[in-house]
């Protein structure tokens, strides 16, 4: 599988942006997809998550709330609303899948990983 994030950058404290993660190379409704993100110094930590057919979702207690993730089988694309951003949500954000029903929160659950996005969140 092979994924392409896209839609990270500079953004003001309380401000939003939409992260977006293309997929391809596998069937796209068989796919569990999930971000995680990794902060300076820090380890890689769960985001969200989402299961194969779009039906369930989970979320990092850090983000429910303020950001939703949605998965569009159409268009072969995961989004990642975020709303409410905080100088903590700053981190590298890597999309993942895994061949399989999803919702997986640890980084070994998942086969595939994009190159990771920069979203930096200014006080």
């Amino acid at each position: 599988v092979q994924l392409q994030a896209s839609g990270g950058g500079l953004v003001q404290s309380g401000g939003s942006l939409r992260l977006s993660c293309a997929a391809s190379g596998h069937p796209f409704a068989r796919l569990g997809m999930g971000w995680l993100r990794q902060a300076p110094g820090k380890e890689r930590e769960f985001v969200a998550a989402i299961n194969w057919s779009a039906g369930s979702t989970y979320y990092a207690d850090s983000v429910k709330g303020r950001f939703a993730l949605s998965k569009d089988n159409a268009k072969n694309t995961l989004y990642l609303q975020m709303n409410s951003l905080k100088p903590e949500d700053t981190a590298v954000y890597y999309c993942a899948a895994a061949m399989s029903y999803g919702l997986g929160t640890k980084g070994r659950e998942y086969d595939s990983w994009g190159q990771g996005t920069q979203v930096t969140v200014s006080s």
